[in-house]
C-alpha cells in the first residue's frame, strides 16, 4: 500500500427513524488505496461511535456494505478511495435507495427477503432436482430436503433493487433480484411462479434501465434474465393457450 495520504471529506448520512435526514461532515486523513468502508469504519472507531453501518466479510462476499457512494450503489468494501475522489475532495455517502432507512446507513432488507420467500426463491434458492448448468452451483442443504440451487454470485446485497428506477416509483414492483430469482428456477419447472412473474408488478413493469445490472456487483445481470424471463412468460402463455383449446 502506498504511504500517500489524502485528506478526504467524508460526507455521511446521518438519520434515526423518524426524523429528518441530515449529513455529517468527517474530515479523515486516509490512504487513497484504502476503501470506502475503511473510511466508515475510522469515523466509527475515531470520531463517532453512534454512527450505524452495516459490515462483515470485507471481500464481496456477504454484500452488507452496499452504499450509495456519490449518487452510485456501491460495495463499499471494494471501492476505493481513488476511484471516488481525486487528491481528496469529497466522498458522500448515503444508505441503498428504495428500502426504509432503520438508522444513519442502514436500511431494512426485510422487503427483499419476504419478496424471495414470496416467490418460493428461499433467498434466491430453492429446490432442484435437474442438473447444474454454468449459471448454477449447488451448497450443502442443512434442512435435509435436498440440494440447493443459488445464483452463482448473487449476494442479496440489494444494490439491483436500491438503483432501479422503477422500484423507486412503485413499491409494488417485485424488483431486478427477485425477477431474476424467478428467471433462474426457469417457468417450465416453476409453472407456479408465472402468475407473479407475468403480472403489472413483474416483469411488465421493467422499463429496460439496464441501471440494475451496472449496480451489480456480481455480475449476475439482472436485466438480462428479465428479459429472459418475459420469453418464458409469454411461451408459457401460448402453451397453455393451445394446451386448453
Amino acid at each position: 500500500m502506498s504511504n500517500e495520504m489524502w485528506k478526504v471529506t467524508f460526507s455521511v448520512h446521518r438519520q434515526r427513524q423518524h426524523k429528518s435526514p441530515r449529513f455529517e461532515d468527517f474530515v479523515l486523513e486516509i490512504s487513497p488505496e484504502e476503501y470506502v468502508l475503511d473510511g466508515v469504519e475510522k469515523i466509527w472507531a475515531f470520531h463517532d461511535r453512534s454512527l450505524n453501518f452495516r459490515h462483515a466479510c470485507h471481500h464481496t462476499t456477504c454484500g452488507a456494505c452496499g452504499m450509495v457512494v456519490n449518487g452510485v450503489e456501491k460495495l463499499t468494501c471494494v471501492t476505493k478511495i481513488k476511484d471516488t475522489t481525486h487528491d481528496g475532495g469529497t466522498i458522500r455517502v448515503e444508505p441503498m435507495r428504495n428500502f426504509p432507512v432503520l438508522s444513519d446507513l442502514v436500511v431494512d432488507m426485510t422487503p427483499l427477503q419476504a419478496r424471495l420467500e414470496m416467490v418460493k426463491a428461499k433467498t434466491v434458492a430453492t429446490l432442484v432436482e435437474a442438473p447444474l448448468t454454468e449459471d448454477v452451483h449447488r451448497a450443502p442443504d442443512s434442512s435435509g430436503d435436498g440440494d440447493l440451487l443459488r445464483l452463482i454470485d448473487c449476494i442479496e446485497c440489494g444494490l439491483c433493487i436500491s438503483a432501479c428506477p422503477v422500484a423507486a416509483t412503485d413499491h409494488n414492483y417485485l424488483g431486478p433480484a427477485i425477477l431474476a430469482a424467478i428467471q433462474l428456477r426457469g417457468l417450465n419447472d416453476a409453472a407456479d411462479l408465472l402468475d407473479f412473474a407475468d403480472t403489472a408488478s413483474g416483469v411488465w413493469r421493467c422499463h429496460s434501465a439496464y441501471e440494475c445490472t451496472e449496480a451489480c456487483p456480481s455480475f449476475v445481470e439482472p436485466a438480462w434474465r428479465i428479459m429472459d424471463l418475459r420469453s418464458q412468460v409469454v411461451g408459457k402463455r401460448f402453451k397453455n393457450l393451445f394446451s386448453s383449446s
